[in-house]
């Protein structure tokens, strides 16, 4: 059991870490086509974190851990640690709008912050497969529709920071090899006590409600077009039912 939740979560975060190569397409697609293609993938990532969190990981909890408080109490706690780690390393959008004003220390701000939270996906999948195959698949599913636009946004950062297409693909590439040791540093504790996964379970939940209500949705409303709201909802829906489809896994 133990050897396949290796195989599978080295498996996983190898594919997560490639990822960071979807930056490439900014220099690809036209400006439409790949706003266009952001929203519909930011749209997919709230419905797959969202379904993840409450169609697999908060009722394994319960049922693996059984005590309602001390699973809302690690709730709350993981959206809190979230909370302190954007404000800490200025994730996202504020490194985005101030790329020109400070070009290098911005890019280095942002490889820093994204390594962390690379380190991050890769202990939260580790320890959901260590939970269960279905919810290790569950979780790196989600972490892959989540990660998609985020690696788009700090290529475009990296970019701007000055950086060139060569050195912005591979330092984000290496940034992203964090998520392969944050999964050994899991795998490496959860060998000691299988507890370690049940209460990380928890924390993720409540760190991917933060990412889908904080970071993402706010995102979606800056397209007020209703035609665009439609597939924003449609797409929300896709992402919640796909997670809702990997049921048929148990």
């Amino acid at each position: 059991m133990y050897t396949m939740a290796t195989l599978y979560t080295l498996t996983s975060v190898v594919l997560v870490s490639f990822i960071s190569f979807v930056g490439v397409l900014t220099l690809v697609l036209k400006r439409d086509a790949l706003n266009k293609s952001v929203f519909v993938l930011v749209s997919l990532a709230v419905g797959a974190l969202l379904g993840d969190v409450f169609v697999h990981i908060i009722p394994e909890a319960y049922e693996a851990l059984g005590d309602p408080t001390l699973i809302s109490m690690l709730l709350i706690g993981g959206i809190l640690i979230f909370f302190v780690l954007e404000k800490i390393l200025h994730w996202h959008h504020h490194t985005k709008e101030h790329a020109e004003e400070h070009p290098h220390p911005v890019g280095n701000m942002v490889l820093m912050g994204d390594g962390v939270h690379n380190f991050i996906d890769g202990l939260i999948i580790a320890a959901s497969y260590l939970v269960s195959t279905e919810v290790g698949m569950a979780t790196t599913i989600a972490v892959i529709l989540h990660e998609i636009p985020q690696e788009i946004g700090n290529f475009g950062v990296l970019i701007h920071a000055g950086y060139s297409t060569t050195k912005a693909l591979w330092y984000n590439f290496l940034s992203a090899l964090t998520a392969v040791a944050g999964a050994v540093v899991a795998l490496t504790l959860g060998s000691v006590t299988e507890q370690f996964a049940l209460w990380l379970l928890p924390l993720t939940a409540g760190g991917f409600i933060y990412i889908a209500l904080s970071d993402l949705i706010p995102e979606l409303h800056k397209d007020q077009r209703v035609s665009q709201g439609v597939v924003q909802v449609a797409a929300i829906i896709i992402g919640v039912l796909t997670m809702t489809a990997l049921l048929a896994l148990e």
